[in-house]
C-alpha cells in the first residue's frame, strides 16, 4: 500500500498508508488528518480538501482536469501546485507522495 506524507500547516508530518485506487482525500479522512474537511465527500463540488503537492510529485500526480480547476477558484491561497486531494487517485507509483495542507480551507 502506498504511503502518503501529509504536512499540516503547523509543520507536523502525518504518514499514512492507503489502498491503491483510493484518493488522497479518502486517506486523509480515514486517518483524521487535520485541515482536510472534505465537505462534499469527494464529488469535486467544493474546495475543502485542497492540498499543495510537493514539487517532486507534481508530475506523477498529473494535472487538474477542467472541473477541478473550476473548483480550485474557490480554494484559499491557490498556488501552481494546488490540487483537490479528492482528485488524486493513488497508484503504486505514488508511494511516498508528500502533500502540504494549507492554513485553512475555503
Amino acid at each position: 500500500m502506498p504511503k502518503i506524507n501529509f504536512i499540516t500547516f503547523d509543520g507536523a508530518t502525518h504518514t499514512v498508508e492507503a489502498e491503491v485506487g483510493s484518493s488522497v482525500m479518502e486517506a486523509a479522512i480515514r486517518n483524521m488528518i487535520p485541515g482536510i474537511e472534505a465537505e462534499c465527500g469527494g464529488a469535486c463540488a467544493c474546495a475543502t480538501c485542497h492540498v499543495y503537492v510537493d514539487d517532486a510529485w507534481v508530475g506523477p500526480t498529473g494535472s487538474p482536469q477542467p472541473m477541478e480547476e473550476d473548483m480550485l477558484d474557490f480554494a484559499y491561497d491557490v498556488k501552481p501546485n494546488s490540487r483537490l486531494s479528492c482528485q488524486i487517485k493513488l497508484t503504486a507509483d505514488l508511494d511516498g507522495l508528500t502533500v502540504n495542507v494549507p492554513e485553512r480551507q475555503a
